[in-house]
């Protein structure tokens, strides 16, 4: 296969706004060999500054060409620009909230494209509060997708329950339709409606859930597996339930996120809300490996990278080698390595003769 490489980073985005300009509206559940790549530096949604330089470190760790030698047609689309509106005063204790909402906005339009023009999209964050805006733009291609959410934390919070008011910590309250009820009116957020089912989302990974987060899950029914449960089940169990729970009825397409801080800190130590005693390297990997196997993989996110939070240089190349191998493994990067070079063992040349 050819493989189209594109890695200069667009200021002005001259690709990304013909990607938003896409009229197609298909989701194409068998998806094609062409990864589109979609930069999102964005910090708003939470206190810690540093994290809207996770999508360059990610590339500077070599994604681009890690993916390219998976055979992709890799497109990468740069960074969208975001602005922060200079007045955006607080809502109840939330920060931020028309920043976020139109990030969001402007991140969901991106994504829509991508996914119409049949692509399988990567989005590099930037904070977890992007997530409403990446499955808002895939959920317009392809309305009966299902969410896969790994992380520490649940982020379902609502700014009634929510300690801090940081909108990375109600990213999945902003998707329920369950919670349409629950949610206040928050600035910036009038251009979307809830439009996921509680049936519809799983997460693996969590260890940090919050009072009101807690009582959220329980009462909703969602599918849920902290660490207890993986060290109880193992990992393999816990694959087969969730893709189980979520594809059982019909396939569909999967969105993937992934906040890096579902590893143990020892692993991703460059990150903004670190918790002990979370996933190996072997345990992450083989939930995008199989994630991978489905072909149902649509959109991934992978967030909460923040490179400025590294006690070293060496922690800090730790964590987004981890998030290039996330990627590269959910689109099939396997740990026998990868068979694209050799579809079959080469054959001598009939005249070829041993110099010596």
């Amino acid at each position: 296969m050819l493989v189209h490489i594109n890695t200069e980073i667009r200021p002005k985005l001259g690709p990304l706004s013909r990607l938003l300009r896409s009229t197609m509206s298909s989701c194409q559940q068998n998806r094609s060999q062409s990864v589109a790549i979609l930069g999102a530096p964005f910090s708003k949604g939470q206190k810690r500054r540093g994290v809207e330089h996770g999508p360059k470190a990610i590339r500077d760790a070599g994604l681009v060409e890690r993916l390219s030698n998976l055979d992709y047609a890799v497109h990468d689309f740069g960074d969208l620009a975001f602005k922060h509106l200079e007045k955006d005063e607080h809502f109840m204790h939330v920060p931020f909230p028309r920043t976020v909402g139109r990030a969001n906005q402007l991140l969901s339009g991106a994504v829509s494209g991508a996914v119409g023009a049949g692509h399988t999209c990567i989005m590099l964050g930037g904070d977890h509060s992007l997530a409403i805006g990446s499955v808002e733009g895939h959920a317009q291609q392809c309305p009966d997708l299902c969410l896969i959410w790994v992380d520490a934390h649940a982020d379902i919070n609502t700014p009634l329950t929510s300690p801090s008011g940081n909108l990375h910590g109600q990213s999945v309250a902003f998707l329920l339709k369950d919670l349409q009820n629950k949610m206040p009116e928050v600035p910036g957020f009038s251009w979307m409606k809830p439009f996921l089912s509680a049936r519809d989302l799983v997460y693996i990974g969590l260890r940090d859930v919050d009072p009101g987060e807690h009582i959220i899950l329980k009462t909703l029914g969602i599918q849920y597996f902290s660490m207890r449960d993986i060290d109880r089940m193992g990992i393999q169990r816990v694959m087969e339930v969730t893709l189980d729970h979520l594809l059982a009825r019909k396939q569909r397409p999967i969105h993937l996120s992934f906040d890096i801080d579902a590893f143990d800190p020892s692993l991703a130590p460059a990150t903004g809300t670190p918790v002990n005693g979370g996933l190996t390297y072997r345990e992450g990997i083989y939930v995008t490996e199989e994630i991978h196997n489905t072909g149902l993989l649509s959109v991934m996110d992978v967030v909460e990278v923040n490179p400025t939070l590294g006690a070293t240089p060496e922690a800090v190349e730790a964590t987004t080698s981890l998030a290039v191998d996330v990627i590269s493994s959910a689109l099939g990067q396997t740990r026998e390595g990868a068979h694209i070079a050799f579809p079959k063992i080469p054959e001598p040349k009939e005249d070829t003769e041993l110099r010596l």
